[in-house]
């Protein structure tokens, strides 16, 4: 069975895109830690981030350094802190957090964001790439 993510790559489920090439795909997460809160993932479905190939998973770091800095321009923050876990979907994620304290990287504070505000976000994201 697909997994949520490969249903967003498919266009099956609709995202708030910041970034797509032939192999990865930036989207917005819709239970965000802080405002800016993005998700980057290989449109090939892999469970694990070290079962991946060496050079996907360096394809995949340096795809997620360029969103990174973009975001770091788009959104007020001390940093953008990179974290992947991995455990509530079975495809490969890494997930880049807008931090100015630590407890923005511990996934217990959410943001409530509207539509507009998503795709405020996004737009002012990827603008910088």
């Amino acid at each position: 069975m697909s997994s949520i993510f490969t249903k967003i790559i498919n266009k099956e489920i609709p995202c708030y895109k910041i970034a797509e090439t032939d192999h990865f795909l930036a989207f917005l997460d819709v239970n965000p830690n802080a405002k800016g809160h993005t998700l980057c993932v290989p449109k090939q479905e892999v469970n694990k981030l070290f079962d991946l190939e060496p050079s996907v998973y360096l394809d995949l770091m340096d795809f997620s350094r360029t969103v990174a800095i973009a975001l770091e321009k788009a959104i007020n923050c001390k940093r953008v802190g990179m974290t992947v876990i991995g455990l509530e979907v079975p495809h490969v994620h890494v997930h880049l957090i807008p931090l100015n304290l630590m407890e923005d990287a511990q996934f217990v504070k959410k943001e409530d964001l509207v539509a507009e505000e998503f795709i405020q976000i996004a737009n002012k994201i990827a603008s910088f790439l």
